[in-house]
């Protein structure tokens, strides 16, 4: 049981930097990661390859590539050219800007990777609010929260669901009929709420847009341009096969970037495509993956498993507590792990209260992937999107993005819920 203290010391220690700010988010997972790995030698664990196995390298070769693609599409002036196209469409009407950005971010998240959506969202929603002259933070939070609820509908969505679907034998369809329909009321459910907390913004961007002049010459570098969908189009192509063929997320992305990078060598150069890889963000996430896997190894997710299994409880009961639990922690951990440690408890609880139907996996699915929108590190497209905009001098602190995410997660794990006790 002590190891168990500790891991959870470690955990509330790091959270507690996170939301003070003390220290950068980076330096503060470092920090952690540092108390982690000591508190393992001192007791006495020496299998430091499980550690360092800990680290998804397929997660940070995956934002290095895209960042570096991204970075070459940008200069092209493509963002610019659709940034303009949308300011035009809509710049009588943020709402319409805010809901269409939101719900095409979330329908892509369904079939391409979270972390991939938001990187290539972001530089249009940038350029957008520094044409109008507005906070492009709402706008950022919009595409967040609906990539990390687009996610969950469909078995490659999220990998959570892949896991899930893999223990529990479920395909790309049985995803996306029991959990598209949720999925959909709560992609409506969740702009809804940022539209009511960013109600002085829509005010704002009503006065801007009066001075803004519809631009419809926009110069763009055409050969680079068609290189650039080219490139991503091939990347697309091959992000859909995953599934088919089975490979990981980041072979595409690897792909993608080394196609772009050698067709336009001569407009961009590696030097300047390196450039925009958020090196910080990636050391984050290194950090993170070493705590996270350290807190693992000390038996805080077996504790956390074995706890909801000692619960001799009903089916509805048990189903509440699983998207709950699962919903709070994803929110304060990557969920990857705990839906790991979970699966077996579930088929073990299927068992022995003779459930047939795949519910407590939905449970499971709905309370990892919506969860993520709970607090900054609750997802990888959180931590992206706030290290992107801080580049460009936006900061989305950890209390910002918990005060506007926490109401999000709660609202749409509520309807999530309520959904299964109806239907299952």
């Amino acid at each position: 049981m002590f190891p168990v203290i500790i891991g959870f010391a470690i955990l509330v220690f790091l959270y507690i930097l996170l939301v003070s700010e003390y220290y950068h988010r980076t330096v503060a997972a470092g920090l952690s990661a540092s108390l982690t790995l000591l508190a393992l030698i001192l007791m006495g664990f020496r299998d430091f390859l499980a550690i360092l196995e800990g680290i998804d390298v397929d997660t940070i070769i995956l934002l290095m590539s895209m960042m570096t693609m991204v970075t070459i599409m940008a200069e092209s002036n493509l963002f610019t050219y659709i940034a303009v196209k949308l300011i035009g469409k809509t710049h009588d009407n943020p709402f319409a800007l805010i809901f269409i950005l939101g719900i095409v971010t979330a329908i892509i998240s369904g079939y391409i990777d979270n972390v991939t959506t938001v990187v290539l969202m972001t530089p249009i929603i940038l350029d957008i609010a520094r044409r109008v002259r507005v906070d492009p933070r709402p706008l950022l939070l919009a595409i967040v929260v609906e990539s990390n609820i687009g996610g969950t509908a469909t078995l490659i969505g999220d990998p959570p669901n892949i896991l899930i679907g893999s223990a529990a034998d479920l395909g790309f369809n049985d995803f996306l009929l029991n959990l598209g329909p949720i999925v959909g009321v709560d992609m409506i459910v969740a702009v809804v709420i940022l539209k009511l907390m960013y109600r002085g913004w829509f005010d704002e961007w009503k006065k801007r847009i009066r001075y803004y002049r519809l631009t419809t010459d926009i110069r763009v570098d055409r050969p680079l341009m068609v290189k650039s969908i080219i490139a991503f189009t091939i990347t697309i192509i091959l992000f859909l096969l995953e599934d088919i063929i089975g490979y990981p997320p980041a072979i595409p992305a690897i792909i993608g970037a080394g196609l772009l990078l050698a067709t336009a060598s001569r407009e961009v150069s590696i030097h300047k495509a390196l450039e925009g890889v958020e090196w910080t963000t990636l050391v984050f996430f290194i950090f993170m993956f070493i705590v996270i896997r350290g807190i693992e190894l000390l038996g805080v997710m077996d504790f956390i498993a074995n706890s909801i299994a000692a619960f001799h409880v009903s089916k509805y009961l048990l189903i509440i507590i699983i998207v709950w639990v699962s919903a709070l922690l994803s929110a304060l951990v990557d969920n990857i792990p705990f839906v790991m440690s979970m699966i077996p408890v579930i088929k073990q609880l299927n068992t022995i209260m003779g459930i047939t139907n795949p519910v407590l996996y939905w449970a499971l699915s709905l309370g990892g992937c919506l969860g993520g929108n709970g607090t900054l590190v609750g997802a990888s497209a959180n931590i992206v999107v706030a290290s992107i905009a801080e580049k460009n001098g936006y900061n989305i602190s950890f209390k910002y993005y918990f005060k506007r995410g926490m109401p999000v997660m709660i609202a749409t794990v509520i309807l999530a819920t309520i959904y299964l006790l109806l239907f299952y």
